[in-house]
Order: C-alpha cells, then structure tokens, then sequence
C-alpha cells in the first residue's frame, strides 16, 4: 500500500514544433509521484476535512523574468490562478509588480463580459474598474482575485497573453494548498489552461509508485499503448443549477464489485431534472466519491466480500475526510493487504476497474493498538453536499486517460504508467 501521493510534473519538454503551438503539436511531460512520509502530517481529528486539491502539481514558469510557480492541475475548474499576495502560511507566491508583462484585466473588457459566463459565481468589477473574480471549491474554500494577462512558458517556450487570476486573498488554510503558488483549470471553458493553448487532445497516465508515469499535451499515437475505449462527454445545451456544463462529463451506468454487478436502476446515474448527479471526471480531487443510494450499496457488498479478510474499524463517528466512514484495522506488522475484490465503474462504452490497493488507503497517524486504520477509497458525495459522482485521481492511476476535446470524448486503457513514462523518454 503506497502511502499518500502527491504527483508533481517536471516540465522536461519536448515540443515537436516551435512557440506557437498548433493540433499538430505534441508536449511530453514526464510525471513523477513522489511519497510524503506520514509524519508531515498532523495528526487528524475523527472528522477531517475534504480537499479538492491534494493532487497533482505542475511546475512552470510565469512572467517577465519568469518566476517559478507550482500549480495544482485540475481538470474540474477552468480559471488558472496564482496567489499574489503574500502572506505568513504561504510557501510560494506570484509577483505581479516584478513582471513587465503583466497586464490586468479592465470590467468592460469583452474577456470579463463575456470568456466569464461559465463561472459558478458572476465576475464583478472591482473599486479599479477590473475584473474580479471569487472561486469556490468543494471543500469549502474559496479564492478572490483580478484575471490578468501574463506570458506562461512551457519550458523555454513563451505563451503571452495567457488569461489567469491573480488572487489576493484565500480561504483554504490547508498545509497542501500552502505549498502550492495556485491551480492550473483544465476543463472545457473557454478560459482553461488547455483550452487557451489550443490542443485538440491531452493525455495523463498516474503511477501508483515512486516512479515515472507521464502527462501529454496533443496526441498520443504509440505502438505499446492498447486501444483506448471511449465514452462520450455528456453535454447539455440548457443551464441547470447542478450541472457544470464545462465539466468532463460521462455516463455512469452500473457498478461491479468483483463478478456482481449492483442491483441499482441506470435512473440512480442519470441527472435530474436539476442537473444534480452527472459524473465527472476529475484530477483535481483525490478519491472518488458517489451519490448515497450507489455509495450505500457499494459499501454494503464490499463489506459482505471483504467479511472475514478484513477487520471493520467499530467506530461510529470515525469519518476519513469527512465523507469516507467505511474504515478497517489492519495489524502494523501486516506487510501487505490481503487480496481485495475489485470494483469496476462500467460507463457507456468503457469502464474503469480499481484493484488491490488503492481499494484502501492508510490514514497517517492513525493507529488503534496495534492496528493501522485504512479506511475504502469511495465515499459518500451526499455528506459533502456536491450533487454529483465524481471520479479522483486516486482511481485512475495505472490507467490512461485521455481528454478528447475534439470528439467531446474520454478515452480510458490500463497501462503500466511508471513504464509508459520510461518508454516516452526512451522514444524521445
């Protein structure tokens, strides 16, 4: 069982064209996760608080001269930002004053009036007469802020004029998003970082080891890569309050713990008339979480498959991360989990399978006696109050996801990702 992972990508690139960057091109970023030892972390009351963002990060450079920056890539939000502002508890921060190509964005300007209309929360226009805008996440926390214009590089490769927000003031006061300059948007809205640079297509493939695994940006064409099957982005042309129409949306259709498929109507996954209930795919968040009546059933027969392996954690108000209350007691001196059923997430032609150990995942600093506590990797969505299932990070390691932007599709294969990353350089 591999401890908590984050996933920094090291911008080594290798761009097969010039600076302006065209369906053509392709970006090859080699990805390496990296362990944090359980004792950089505090040890956690019974009910912990839900991150939207202890994920993947990014590093690049931004400005003129350019300034190093981390960023949290996120496939769930659209507006890149860095913080700007100083203060105590954060490590790393954007400079505005020290870039000469730094521009804000005026109110009246057609990129506030207009790029803005996907935004959960209206921009405004702040006592300067520029575009404010206020972004809030899942967990609570929200970050306020002005879009501007600053040049983003990819390696050596300048990208000006990139729209982003530089934010000036935060909520969040987790040690994660301390160690972090802001958050890079990847999803379909006009103003996210993939949609600015234009590639029709980007790929991520997520080790579940300390070892190479690989982010792409264009297409992926490679003789040792299995055919992807492909489920379509559900789009809505009419708003609904609960739907994000910008949001890499698939249809979910059943569940299958090892050969059982759950006994739920296909009416549990579709939307309502209010839009509550899509299915998204995200980076940006860590494990998986699922509307009650699906998440209830799926703890029931992984708890009937796992009766007799593994011991159930009899602590009623023991919640992990404030959504996940199927825990279990695994003795310290057990060197590995026992073997675990699968669970296979089946959506309109293509389906996702979770195996051995990312089923559980370790707790630092929690121990009762002898025992370790791992609590299941799925939660419960509706303790979180998001209306929706939303698929995490912790689920798609080992497997190839594509961002099909030009077919509004989602490819998925199993893949080794520490050796697809090594066999990206060997290519390169």
């Amino acid at each position: 069982m591999a401890p908590f992972l984050v996933v920094h990508l090291i911008f080594l690139l290798f761009i097969q064209s010039h600076l302006c960057f065209s369906s053509k091109d392709t970006v090859f970023l080699p990805l390496k996760t990296q362990v944090i030892p359980s004792l950089s972390f505090p040890k956690p009351a019974n009910k912990l608080s839900f991150h939207h963002n202890v994920s993947l990060t990014v590093s690049l450079t931004v400005g003129t001269p350019p300034q190093n920056v981390t960023m949290v890539l996120d496939t769930g939000s659209e507006l890149s930002w860095l913080h700007c502002k100083k203060s105590p508890n954060l490590q790393t921060t954007f400079d505005p004053l020290r870039s000469s190509s730094y521009s804000p964005i005026p109110c009246t300007t057609p990129t506030c009036m207009t790029r803005t209309s996907n935004f959960p929360i209206p921009v405004s226009c702040d006592p300067n007469k520029l575009c404010h805008a206020t972004l809030s996440y899942a967990d609570m926390s929200t970050s306020e802020g002005n879009l501007a214009y600053d040049t983003f590089y990819i390696g050596s490769s300048p990208i000006p004029g990139t729209i982003f927000g530089c934010m000036d003031s935060s909520s969040s006061t987790s040690d994660e998003d301390s160690k972090t300059t802001g958050l890079m948007g990847m999803n379909r809205g006009s103003l996210s970082f993939v949609s600015q640079m234009s590639f029709p297509k980007f790929s991520y493939c997520i080790s579940d080891r300390d070892s190479s695994g690989v982010l792409l940006l264009g297409d992926a064409s490679f003789s040792w890569l299995s055919p992807l099957n492909y489920t379509p982005l559900i789009q809505i042309s009419t708003p609904l309050p609960y739907f994000d129409r910008v949001a890499y949306t698939v249809q979910l259709e059943g569940i299958r713990v090892s050969e059982k498929v759950l006994p739920l109507p296909k009416s549990v996954f579709v939307p309502d008339h209010t839009g509550a209930g899509q299915t998204m795919v995200d980076s940006g968040t860590q494990f998986t979480f699922l509307l009650g009546p699906a998440y209830t059933a799926l703890k029931n027969e992984f708890l009937q498959q796992t009766k007799g392996v593994l011991t159930v954690l009899e602590e009623p108000d023991f919640t992990f991360q404030g959504a996940m209350d199927l825990c279990y007691r695994v003795p310290l001196t057990q060197q590995s989990l026992p073997p675990l059923p699968t669970v296979s997430l089946m959506f309109r032609g293509a389906e996702m399978t979770v195996s051995g150990d990312p089923l559980l995942y370790r707790v630092p600093g929690e121990v009762r006696g002898s025992d370790a506590v791992y609590c299941f990797t799925f939660g419960n969505s509706d303790l979180l109050g998001v209306e929706a299932y939303v698929i995490g990070h912790h689920h798609q390691q080992n497997v190839w996801v594509e961002f099909d932007l030009q077919r509004s599709r989602v490819g998925l294969a199993p893949v080794r990702c520490d050796l697809a990353g090594q066999k990206l350089s060997m290519r390169l």
